[in-house]
């Protein structure tokens, strides 16, 4: 039986991993019977399930190609901005940039998106934020996505409570339809370079595992 190559590329990321997930659900029920029972072939249709599982979603990443995205620079709310010395925010604004460029070579790095440069905007994006947070701006963001011709736009913003409670927070939008396509939050706890990145790794993830990616 072979599988041919158009038929795998008829099919959705979604219908691939339904597939590798049958063929994981078939090992674990039918491998130790098959094994015990000496019925070589049941464990073998297991393996050629997953075999074109692997076939099907390495054949779709080869035949689609990335969407493009703007991921716009992170914006920080500071609970207790009031309180700080002058030291401090400049540290939070630094870590607001570090884990803005984190998403971006994450983004790329991983094939989630190609990832544009966001350069070409520059003047837009600068009066924008000049009046404005990114992330709630009637619609700004999908402006700045249109003039720099990208299929999405990531806004990101970080609410900080206190030193110990702080949250990452990241939605995805479609430029063309205007609608949200992710977004997600996560909490992470210590104010560090280390604590902030890896709640931007964690939103990563999360994107990942949502679009169906490794």
């Amino acid at each position: 039986m072979r599988v041919h190559a158009d038929g795998v590329a008829a099919m959705t990321l979604a219908q691939c991993n339904a597939l590798a997930r049958n063929a994981v659900r078939c090992a674990r029920t039918r491998w130790r019977g098959a094994m015990h029972d000496g019925l070589a072939v049941r464990a073998r249709g297991c393996v050629f399930v997953f075999a074109c599982a692997l076939a099907c979603i390495s054949t779709l990443a080869a035949a689609a190609p990335l969407q493009s995205i703007a991921q716009l620079n992170c914006a920080l709310l500071d609970d207790n901005a009031e309180y700080n010395d002058a030291e401090l925010t400049r540290t939070q604004l630094a870590r607001a940039a570090m884990i803005s460029d984190t998403l971006r070579t994450q983004l790329r790095d991983r094939a989630l998106y190609r990832v544009a440069d966001n350069a070409p905007a520059h003047a837009l994006i600068a009066g924008f934020e000049a009046s404005q947070n990114l992330y709630a701006c009637n619609g700004c963001e999908l402006e700045i996505g249109r003039r720099l011709g990208v299929d999405k736009v990531g806004v990101c913003w970080v609410q900080k409570i206190s030193n110990l409670i702080i949250n990452i927070n990241l939605r995805v939008e479609d430029v063309k339809s205007g609608q949200a396509v992710f977004q997600r939050s996560v909490d992470i706890r210590g104010n560090t370079d280390i604590a902030w990145q890896r709640g931007a790794t964690a939103l990563v993830d999360l994107l990942a595992t949502a679009r169906g990616a490794p």
